[in-house]
């Protein structure tokens, strides 16, 4: 164990010295970006962005003769585009490489890299009240969903089971007509979403309920739908995002934040199989984030925390071997999960940013198959917020070997530890 201790120990240095190696190579100040925009007048406009993620990775035990991997990856590489064509009526159209990160090594190239539809919504936003977003869009889940890649606190923040709608490899359809997997793609599935905000004795209430595709086939044969709803409530200062999204982070620009929210998802018949069981799913999420500017411009301290609870309650036979079924299965965690993690944002400025140094725990406790624990310590080096960051992190745990999709029976694997720098930006 001293050892193991060691060896992490020299990574978190070497990751630092990467950092202030980057940080050092600039020294102008650099403003927080948005996208170009088109004006015709204040009604009428439409504005494009992009956004890009990339990372190299190296695992114990990964390579293909057992010693470290070293893998340069492309982990999102996106197109933003927003519009509106009338006072209360908006629109968003988002694309993603979705095989860019498939795979080992440095993923998919040239034909096998494909760029589709991430976002696809018809905005009609009437009032703070009440508003509708119609088509594939997110669903209003936990916090670390609604965050997106782009605004975690972490670069890497989807460390915890997934819901339904993170779990697909394609919409219903499927090139072999197979159901597994197929109930949304990057926490979006095709439905409407109705969400608005009130301030009740000075806090904020943000509501959020949605009626979607959900998973289709398979177990559902019946056709039912998903029903989804989350409820958030600022006790300090708001969270202004674009509808009913989520930071991670505001790195002290939104003052003192104190956020309380919980989420419910619910199908009949989303889980299992017609042959080997069925099961109705429903997920439960609690979030919590916590925000405060340190007196006397000594930085910033931020604390996200999150606990799930999934029920899928599969027959005998399938319920300790979801991941080896046959192709009309659809296979859910069934168990607890949770994560917390703390980041401290330093006020100085060095080279053209701050750093801001971190720890995380995650545990997974799946019912019916083996536990799984990891520790995540890092240094995040904000340069425009979430526009540009650079991240040096290492890892140590049991999450990334036995799977944070594989929940058989059989799962096993060691503690390892990991070691990666990632880089974000977007305009």
């Amino acid at each position: 164990m001293k050892v193991e201790l060691t060896r992490l120990w020299r990574k978190f240095l070497v990751a630092g010295a990467m950092t202030a190696l980057v940080a050092g190579t600039v020294s102008t100040p650099t403003g927080v970006y948005a996208g170009g925009t088109i004006k015709a007048d204040d009604d009428k406009w439409i504005s494009v962005g992009m956004g890009i993620r990339s990372s190299f990775n190296a695992i114990e035990g990964a390579s293909p003769a057992g010693h470290y991997s070293n893998d340069f990856k492309i982990d999102n590489a996106r197109i933003y585009i927003n519009g509106s064509i009338h006072k209360y009526v908006k629109f968003t159209f988002n694309t993603d490489c979705f095989n860019c990160n498939v795979g080992g090594g440095g993923g998919h190239f040239a034909g096998n890299s494909n760029i589709g539809l991430l976002d696809a919504i018809g905005k009609f936003e009437f009032d703070e009240k009440f508003n509708i977003w119609f088509g594939r869009t997110l669903m209003p889940s936990e916090r670390g969903e609604l965050n997106g890649p782009f605004y975690h606190a972490t670069f890497d923040g989807f460390r915890t089971p997934f819901f339904p709608a993170d779990q697909s490899g394609n919409f219903p359809g499927g090139t072999t007509g197979s159901v597994n997997g197929q109930g949304g793609l990057y926490g979006r599935d095709n439905g409407a979403v109705f969400f608005g905000k009130f301030h009740p004795f000075g806090t904020h209430l943000l509501y959020a309920a949605a009626v979607s595709t959900g998973v289709r086939g398979g177990p559902n044969t019946g056709s039912s739908l998903m029903y989804t709803g989350r409820l958030q409530w600022n006790l300090l200062n708001d969270e202004d995002n674009p509808g009913y999204y989520t930071s991670g982070t505001y790195y002290g620009t939104a003052g003192d934040i104190v956020a309380i929210a919980g989420n419910v998802q619910h199908q009949k018949d989303g889980a299992g199989s017609p042959t080997l069981g069925t099961s109705d799913f429903t997920g439960v999420s609690v979030d919590l984030l916590v925000e405060k500017l340190l007196p006397n411009n000594m930085g910033v301290f931020t604390f996200n925390g999150e606990f799930k609870r999934f029920f899928a309650n599969y027959g005998t036979a399938a319920a300790g071997n979801i991941s080896s079924l046959t192709s009309n299965t659809f296979g859910v965690f069934n168990g607890d999960s949770w994560t917390v993690y703390g980041l401290y944002l330093i006020p100085q400025q060095v080279g053209i940013g701050r750093f801001q140094p971190y720890v995380r725990f995650t545990s997974i406790d799946p019912r019916y198959s083996a536990m799984r624990q990891e520790f995540e310590y890092g240094v995040n080096y904000i340069i425009a917020g979430h526009n540009a960051r650079i991240s040096a992190y290492g890892r140590y745990g049991d999450i990334t070997t036995k799977g944070l999709t594989n929940y058989d029976t059989t799962a096993a694997g060691n503690k390892v530890d990991s070691f990666h720098v990632a880089l974000q930006m977007q305009y």
